[in-house]
């Protein structure tokens, strides 16, 4: 099964762009790109919405999940329930001529570009976070070590 950093590699790949490019572009350190593609780390979702919001043309499902084209498409049959509770507002994007598009949402393919079409929004699925309260933590004693090797422990007044 194939992996979110698989899917990153690709996505880098078909940018024609090196590890170290494409970190950059994105806003992460090479050492964190290359810990995911070293499977050291995972992909957090701030990885995510780096490439996304760098890539809008993107498609997020494709990414997180692999379902789907790595670009988003025009759908030619409207889901029914989405078209009646959808009070977004058409978007319209450009069809690049059957070409991928390069970040910027130009046709790589050297064709022409084709009449706008028209979108309809995505439902965007938001994560819900939850913060836990902590009790707040006290200090019981600080040490402090000398190069002479000893130390010498503080104890807070209560």
């Amino acid at each position: 099964m194939e992996e979110m950093k698989d899917r990153i590699r690709q996505i880098m790949e078909s940018q024609h762009m090196s590890q170290q490019t494409f970190a950059n572009f994105i806003g992460m350190s090479a050492a964190s790109l290359s810990s995911i593609f070293n499977n050291r780390t995972k992909p957090t979702l701030n990885t995510v919405e780096a490439i996304k919001s760098k890539m809008p043309s993107l498609s997020t499902d494709w990414l997180m999940f692999g379902r789907g084209s790595m670009f988003i498409e025009e759908s030619p049959v409207k889901d029914q329930a989405q078209s009646e509770s959808s009070d977004m507002p058409n978007e319209q994007i450009g069809d690049f001529g059957g070409g991928v598009p390069d970040l910027f949402g130009n046709n790589v393919s050297g064709q022409p570009a084709q009449q706008p079409m028209h979108r309809h929004a995505e439902n965007v699925i938001r994560p819900e976070i939850k913060y836990v309260e902590r009790p707040q933590r006290q200090i019981t004693e600080i040490r402090v070590y000398f190069d002479d090797l000893t130390y010498e422990s503080f104890v807070p007044k209560k």
